[in-house]
Protein backbone atom coordinates (compact mmCIF):
# COMPACT_ATOMS: atom_id res chain seq x y z
CA UNK A 1 0.00 0.00 0.00
CA UNK A 2 2.84 2.44 0.87
CA UNK A 3 4.43 1.89 -2.42
CA UNK A 4 0.87 2.95 -4.21
CA UNK A 5 0.89 6.10 -2.09
CA UNK A 6 4.32 6.44 -3.37
CA UNK A 7 4.01 6.53 -6.77
CA UNK A 8 0.84 8.48 -6.85
CA UNK A 9 3.05 11.58 -4.73
CA UNK A 10 5.21 11.37 -7.49
CA UNK A 11 3.26 11.30 -10.25
CA UNK A 12 1.36 14.20 -8.59
CA UNK A 13 4.41 16.02 -8.15
CA UNK A 14 5.61 15.36 -11.73
CA UNK A 15 1.57 17.18 -12.65
CA UNK A 16 1.97 20.01 -10.04
CA UNK A 17 5.51 20.49 -12.02
CA UNK A 18 4.00 20.54 -15.45
CA UNK A 19 1.37 23.33 -14.24
CA UNK A 20 4.15 25.48 -13.13
CA UNK A 21 6.45 25.26 -15.88
CA UNK A 22 3.45 25.80 -18.26
CA UNK A 23 4.34 29.81 -19.64
CA UNK A 24 1.81 32.02 -21.16
CA UNK A 25 0.65 30.45 -24.58
CA UNK A 26 -1.45 33.93 -25.49
CA UNK A 27 2.11 35.89 -25.48
CA UNK A 28 3.74 33.57 -27.50
CA UNK A 29 1.11 32.84 -29.82
CA UNK A 30 -0.15 37.13 -30.74
CA UNK A 31 -1.05 36.38 -34.01
CA UNK A 32 -3.61 33.63 -33.40
CA UNK A 33 -5.19 35.68 -30.86
CA UNK A 34 -5.32 38.52 -33.50
CA UNK A 35 -7.22 35.91 -35.61
CA UNK A 36 -9.79 34.98 -33.11
CA UNK A 37 -10.46 38.48 -32.10
CA UNK A 38 -10.48 39.19 -35.93
CA UNK A 39 -12.96 36.36 -36.48
CA UNK A 40 -14.71 37.02 -33.09
CA UNK A 41 -15.60 40.99 -34.66
CA UNK A 42 -16.66 39.37 -37.88
CA UNK A 43 -19.30 36.69 -36.71
CA UNK A 44 -20.91 39.53 -34.05
CA UNK A 45 -21.27 42.26 -36.87
CA UNK A 46 -22.83 39.61 -39.06
CA UNK A 47 -25.05 38.62 -36.58
CA UNK A 48 -25.97 42.18 -35.37
CA UNK A 49 -26.64 43.02 -39.25
CA UNK A 50 -29.07 39.73 -39.65
CA UNK A 51 -31.08 40.68 -36.75
CA UNK A 52 -31.01 44.68 -37.48
CA UNK A 53 -32.68 43.58 -41.14
CA UNK A 54 -35.59 41.03 -39.39
CA UNK A 55 -36.00 44.09 -36.78
CA UNK A 56 -36.47 46.32 -40.28
CA UNK A 57 -38.09 43.95 -41.79
CA UNK A 58 -41.12 43.56 -38.86
CA UNK A 59 -41.22 47.26 -38.50
CA UNK A 60 -42.08 47.65 -42.42
CA UNK A 61 -44.63 45.04 -42.08
CA UNK A 62 -46.22 46.64 -39.18
CA UNK A 63 -46.57 50.01 -41.16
Amino acid sequence: MVAIDQSLLARSEAQLHQLVKRKNWAAREPGVILVFCIIGVIAILLTSIFFYRKLQARRRARA
